[in-house]
């Protein structure tokens, strides 16, 4: 003789994930405690493993329940399990937790060393300085005086080429002319190519 036994629901049996979620999507406080109560402590143990940081962690995982409260709609029990999606989501944030605090140390990096002064010889750069200035020197003697008062207005004074012209009361024409021949001569007598 078989009978159909009543099957006994235990109705202080917590609810599943899955249940819960469902209820949390509709703005459930209740659920959303129960569910935090039953899932925290594994999301906070896969956080922490990834993290390491304790208060990092904790901050992440109040993160996930927003994110969960938030979402929770987005659920689909027919994907996986509720908790299979909670964990997956605690796990994708905590490396991107890992990854912006990896870009944040990157990018503190390339500013500390672009930041950092670098050490140089001074005195092989004075030399370098001087050596430099004689050799201009030398080839600024052998311009004319014309060229020579066009150029070292224009490049060690500052002025415009309008300016040098009016100072030198000259056209305009006569000053380009005299800079570019001055140019030339400095070139070939320096060995640079401009």
């Amino acid at each position: 003789m078989t009978a159909d036994l009543p099957t006994h629901v235990d109705e202080n049996a917590p609810a599943s994930p899955a249940e819960l979620l469902a209820r949390v999507s509709q703005g459930d406080q209740g659920a959303f405690s129960e569910l935090y109560d039953q899932l925290a402590p594994r999301v906070l143990g896969l956080v922490k493993r990834l993290l390491i940081d304790h208060a990092q962690s904790e901050e992440v995982t109040q993160e996930i329940f927003l994110e969960i409260w938030q979402t929770a709609s987005r659920f689909d029990g027919q994907r996986g399990a509720a908790s299979t999606w909670i964990m997956t989501m605690a796990h994708r944030r905590a490396v991107d937790r890992i990854r912006a605090s990896q870009a944040g140390r990157d990018r503190d990096n390339r500013i500390g060393l672009r930041d950092r002064a670098v050490e140089y010889d001074h005195v092989a750069e004075t030399v370098e300085v001087r050596i430099e200035s004689e050799r201009v020197n030398r080839a600024m003697s052998k311009l004319t005086d014309l060229q020579s008062q066009a150029v070292r207005l224009a490049y060690y004074g500052g002025y415009s080429q309008s300016e040098v012209a009016g100072l030198l009361q000259i056209p305009l024409g006569t000053v380009k002319t005299r800079l570019r021949d001055g140019m030339i001569r400095l070139r070939d007598e320096m060995g640079v190519a401009l």
